[in-house]
């Protein structure tokens, strides 16, 4: 008993110490200061104590890009939405299954008989998907007719779009997007309004009226052809007041409804739209050049298939895709993603569709470490909702490919950080301007409602280099979302 007892006793007075006795290393990393914590525990502190993250999910991939080893991983094995970086990964296949040096072609064609200087049956501009083509090449097209020696057509004009499927959206494309530039339609006949390449979108091109009160001017560039109808309802107001300009396009239709004021003395402002149906209006173009280049067309224009006993009478080939990599990734452009989707499926699964090209895309991502079952792909462009990967799937992908001989022209195409060079920055030229970290980041950005995306290389400032991937999903506010990558990305750069 007695035992007892002097075992109890100092049990309680070793309680006691503890409590009174201050504990200096029992928690040495709660002891550090700030400036003493590593690069990755403050990563960990920032993404734990973020608010924006509350209710919200991160996952976060830091690799070697010298070994491949996983420095750090904060969620990175949970699936989530990528939104544009889905695009490295498009990007990537590409290059792997067609090569740097792919050019996209477009033909014109004839059929019938060439009488004099009269061609007696009809021509055929045939797309096969490029995404470059724009007006002067039309109007390049009918100088060469007119060189040939035909100046009259008594048939038709046809555009033939059969190259790819009539499948104009990616499966879950909403509805609100359809009207704008990033949501245009995937067809194998479509046009360009300038080298930024949207393919498939017309250019308002808005200037206020003379005097207050008069109606705005509209003009479209390359043209409406008579395909597209314009409801002018800007007014032009006072210089000293603050204008605003809204545009609509019917479901179906190319009737673009512009509302709203433009200020007096105010600078031409551009508004894109995305066109219903691109190959009739290609087509129509295509027509309107023929007779500016004063070659008569005696029929109509219509969309239809090249026939078999038909004659190929010029081809032009686009920029390869090492210079298509360049508006395609640093202007994030989802028309490019998604036409390289069905390119790849005619070329390699014999059919130009989503269902054929995405399989082509799947099974390429199986060569480089995916797991089958462990990841969704929905379009090549990432604007879906339901495309799930995982950051640490996107890191593994980006170290693997380093290896390819491609790889050089991925990694030029890529943003860099705070260079403000449109086709230098991309969608990095507004970020970290005047940062050290300025030319020390090539990465991909992304963003979706609720979501954005940081993916790529880097380079700290004590020479080391870094393959990241940030997805941060489920956020009230993206913009927010980006000023957190940011910190994320320059506490990485200072170790």
């Amino acid at each position: 008993m007695k035992k007892k007892l002097i075992i109890c006793f100092l049990f309680y007075v070793a309680l006691i110490l503890t409590l009174l006795i201050p504990q200096q290393n029992l928690s040495p990393k709660a002891e550090l200061k700030n400036d003493e914590l590593t690069s990755y525990q403050k990563l960990t502190a920032l993404l734990k104590n973020e608010r924006i993250l509350s209710g919200a999910a991160a996952g976060v991939s830091i690799r070697s890009a010298e070994t491949g080893e996983l420095l750090y991983d904060y969620n990175g094995g949970a699936r989530l939405r990528p939104a544009s970086n889905m695009k490295l990964l498009t990007a990537a296949a590409a290059l792997s299954k067609l090569g740097e040096n792919y050019r996209f072609t477009t033909e014109i064609w004839l059929d019938g008989k060439k009488e004099g200087k009269t061609l007696k049956g009809n021509l055929y501009l045939k797309g096969k998907g490029d995404p470059t083509l724009l007006i002067k090449d039309l109007q390049e097209f009918s100088k060469k007719i007119k060189m040939q020696g035909i100046e009259r057509i008594e048939g038709n004009v046809i555009g033939d779009d059969s190259w790819y499927d009539n499948v104009r959206y990616s499966q879950d494309m909403i509805w609100s997007d359809e009207e704008a530039y990033y949501g245009s339609q995937i067809s194998a006949l479509t046009i360009s309004p300038n080298k930024d390449f949207d393919a498939g979108t017309v250019i308002l091109e808005i200037e206020p009226g003379a005097k207050i009160g008069d109606s705005a001017k509209i003009s479209l560039s390359p043209g409406d052809a008579g395909y597209i109808s314009i409801e002018n309802k800007l007014t032009t107001i006072s210089p000293d007041s603050t204008g605003e300009i809204k545009t609509k396009r019917e479901h179906g239709e190319n009737k673009i409804i512009v509302e709203g004021a433009v200020p007096l003395y105010s600078k031409p402002h551009r508004e894109w739209v995305s066109v219903w149906e691109p190959g009739e209006w290609t087509v129509r173009l295509f027509k309107q050049a023929l007779l500016k280049e004063g070659v008569a067309v005696n029929g109509s224009v219509s969309m239809g298939t090249v026939p078999k006993d038909a004659r190929r009478i010029i081809s032009r080939s686009s920029i390869p895709l090492s210079e298509l990599l360049k508006p395609f990734l640093m202007l994030s452009n989802n028309g490019h993603a998604d036409i390289l989707v069905k390119e790849m499926g005619k070329i390699f699964g014999g059919e130009g569709s989503f269902e054929a090209g995405l399989e082509v895309l799947k099974t390429e991502l199986l060569r480089y470490g995916f797991v089958s079952d462990d990841f969704m792909i929905r379009d090549g462009s990432g604007i879906s909702h339901l495309t799930l990967i995982t950051a640490n799937q996107l890191s593994s992908f980006l170290y693997q490919i380093q290896k390819e001989n491609w790889f050089p022209v991925f990694l030029k195409a890529l943003p860099e950080a705070g260079n403000k060079e449109r086709f230098m920055g991309g969608t990095l030229r507004n970020r970290f301007n005047g940062s050290p970290v300025a030319g020390q980041v090539r990465a991909k950005t992304g963003t979706l409602t609720s979501v954005t995306s940081i993916s790529g290389y880097m380079t700290t400032k004590t020479g080391k280099k870094l393959i990241f991937s940030i997805f941060l999903n489920n956020l009230i506010n993206e913009d927010e979302g980006k000023k957190l990558e940011d910190k994320m990305i320059e506490i990485l750069w200072n170790q």
